[in-house]
């Protein structure tokens, strides 16, 4: 059916000829929509693609039916139904009768013109939040969270992609999304095993756009939502939010997509890693590219520009995704806890400290002896080895959950280095080795002059312990400098790791 004839038909109702008919016809990539007045008519095309069949009007029908259902869970006010009309000739056409929002109040239109969204992306996030709270749940919507089915998605939108190499995308970059993505999906069992086993997993949205909510007076309206295929709307709630996130992101806002995300966070009571938030958003991206391609597919050669940028926002939250394991090491009073620290604020990761391993050890029983003294007491060869046992124990854990992890301690066995190294390939984690470097004397007297820590070093284990030796593959951090400058440092090594795909850095 043509848009004239959509247009025929539709204007035959005589409900729409009260007052003024602002008429408008948008195409979308699966259908029309007619505004007429104050009502919203939307048909869906005669096509099918990898992930809907809208073949047949028996299916077209089915479609709506289920697309009105769905959508009265969080907008009851406005799917009044679904209505049918023809051309003469044909057999009836299922059309949805929804109620038409104003332009002007469009979040897509509030932002690419600048106006104020705060407080409309503040009652998004708790209206999403609340939703999620009371949205169905149960084994076969938690089957579609599992790493095993997250990772089937992946590679069927990147195996669509591929089609689009050189003709819409850079091969490059669909490589190294699908490089980090296989990265970050390898090591992650962990995470989305929890995620499940914590009521994470809902029926939710599962297409929350910018250009389907409306900021009214009385709260915003969320239309649209995903309905041509249940599996694909049971999602962990971060990844139902990502999509709204993304779409901010791509219309030039990641301030107020980071906004809305932490909004979100917050009112779902949801402590989900960084690295989950930004995965989440690259799949949304990925989702995008694919959809932007297929407009091109259908005569919409601007839509190369968007499959670009959305395929480059994945790009980047890939990057930011990646789970690192980083070693801090050094002599006592080198800095390097306070390096640790500074560069775990930085990237959002965790720090495990061997001098707080070995107190709880100590605390708990585990470990027993003297302080004070290297190779006796409490660190005796057995005791050293169980606090490092401890402290991987532990930083594998994290790794597996998705976050990022900063070991902090003196690390000066390689063998324990190669423990580390050995973890990081095993949770398919970066890796990134520092020494803090700083002359013996130096090292003593910052030992001297600092308050009570975990710490049981002396000025006199500082001089035995210090010197400037590095290991292959390590970096040197010269601490002798401001803090800022080692934590810079510090954070663009881990970067160039992540960016070139490496190992290590040296």
């Amino acid at each position: 059916m043509t848009t004239a004839s959509v247009t025929a038909s539709i204007c035959r109702d005589p409900f729409i000829f009260n007052g003024n008919l602002h008429a408008e016809i948008h195409e979308t990539h699966t259908g029309l929509v007619a505004l007429i007045a104050d009502r919203a008519y939307k048909t869906k095309k005669a096509i099918v693609t990898d992930f809907l069949d809208f073949s047949t009007r028996e299916r077209r029908e089915q479609t709506c039916q289920r697309e009105v259902e769905l959508n009265r869970r969080l907008a009851p006010d406005s799917y009044f139904g679904v209505g049918h009309f023809a051309s003469p000739g044909e057999p009836p056409e299922p059309v949805i009768v929804m109620r038409r929002y104003p332009e002007s109040a469009r979040l897509a239109a509030l932002v690419r013109n600048g106006d104020p969204v705060d407080g409309c992306l503040t009652a998004i996030a708790d209206r999403l939040a609340r939703f999620h709270r009371n949205a169905l749940r149960g084994p076969q919507i938690d089957e579609q969270a599992t790493a095993a089915v997250i990772s089937e998605r992946w590679h069927q939108n990147l195996g669509e992609l591929e089609r689009y190499v050189d003709s819409v995308l850079p091969g490059a970059t669909l490589r190294e999304v699908t490089r980090l993505a296989d990265r970050y999906l390898a090591g992650r069992d962990q995470l989305f095993t929890q995620r499940v086993a914590s009521g994470r997993v809902v029926d939710g949205h599962g297409d929350l756009q910018t250009q389907d909510i409306f900021c009214m007076p009385d709260g915003p309206v969320l239309l649209d939502c995903l309905e041509f295929d249940d599996r694909l709307r049971c999602v962990d709630g971060v990844d139902d939010a990502a999509f709204l996130a993304m779409d901010l992101e791509f219309l030039g806002r990641k301030d107020l997509a980071d906004r809305f995300f932490d909004e979100y966070l917050r009112r779902a009571d949801d402590p989900a890693p960084r690295s989950l938030r930004d995965f989440s958003v690259a799949y949304r991206a990925v989702v995008r590219a694919k959809v932007d391609c297929i407009r091109v597919d259908q005569g919409h050669p601007e839509a190369v520009a968007d499959a670009i940028r959305h395929l480059d926002i994945a790009l980047t939250h890939l990057r930011s995704c990646t789970v690192g394991l980083v070693i801090v090491g050094g002599g006592p009073g080198t800095g390097k806890t306070t390096v640790a620290h500074g560069l775990a604020e930085r990237v959002n990761a965790r720090v495990i400290s061997t001098d707080e391993v070995r107190r709880e050890l100590q605390r708990s029983g585990v470990i027993a002896g003297r302080a004070g003294e290297l190779g006796v007491g409490l660190y005796a060869p057995e005791n050293v080895r169980a606090v490092y046992d401890e402290v991987l124990r532990r930083a594998r854990a994290l790794l597996s959950a998705g976050e990022t992890v900063v070991l902090d301690g003196t690390w000066r066995d390689t063998q324990e280095q190669e423990r580390a190294y050995r973890l990081a390939a095993e949770t398919f984690s970066a890796v990134v080795n520092f020494v803090c470097s700083l002359s013996s004397a130096e090292a003593a007297e910052r030992v001297v002059a600092r308050g009570p820590s975990s710490s049981d070093a002396t000025p006199q284990i500082a001089v035995v312990l210090g010197g400037d030796a590095v290991p292959d593959g390590a970096h040197r951090l010269d601490t002798a400098r401001p803090l800022a400058d080692s934590v810079d440092e510090a954070h663009r090594v881990l970067r160039q790791v992540v960016d070139d795909g490496l190992a290590d850095a040296a």
